[in-house]
């Protein structure tokens, strides 16, 4: 059930990501789960030295994953486009 979650919660998050840095348009929902997937241990890396990867699902959990997708998202249009957007 695990991999279940982390899939639909990172489909959410990688869409909302998304929806934020306006490249909704270039991703489908395979990318958008990646990123939030990719950005949730990110975020986890960053802002809890890796310890909010192993948390239960809360809204600090959840905005910390959302900030590493954003983070992730705009690293990916430096390397793209050449500016964040």
């Amino acid at each position: 059930m695990g991999i279940i979650m982390w899939l639909v919660v990172g489909g959410v998050i990688g869409w909302l990501a998304s929806v934020i840095m306006r490249t909704d348009g270039q991703q489908g929902i395979i990318l958008n789960i990646m990123v939030g997937i990719i950005g949730a241990f990110i975020g986890g890396l960053i802002f809890a030295r890796g310890e909010i990867n192993n948390a239960p699902l809360t809204i600090t959990t959840f905005l910390v994953s959302l900030v590493g997708s954003i983070i992730l998202l705009a690293i990916v249009n430096m390397v793209r486009r050449g500016s964040i957007r």
